[in-house]
């Protein structure tokens, strides 16, 4: 079990983290799937996505967690 989370600490560092990475995976996989208009945005919205998700984290941090 050590070895477990020693990987996930190493590759991940908080779930936080993990789960906002994989929401936005989820939901730019949702726009490319139904061909939405926002499929020309995917990038942005990605690159937004993931800062935001980081952005909390380091604020979860500084205010000594959630």
């Amino acid at each position: 079990m050590k070895v477990i989370r020693a990987i996930y600490n190493f590759i991940v560092g908080d779930m936080v983290i993990l789960v906002g990475v994989l929401l936005t995976a989820v939901i730019l996989g949702l726009i490319n799937f139904t061909g939405s208009p926002l499929r020309s945005l995917t990038g942005i919205i990605l690159v937004v996505a993931v800062l935001i998700t980081l952005l909390v984290t380091l604020y979860g941090e500084l205010r000594g967690r959630f």
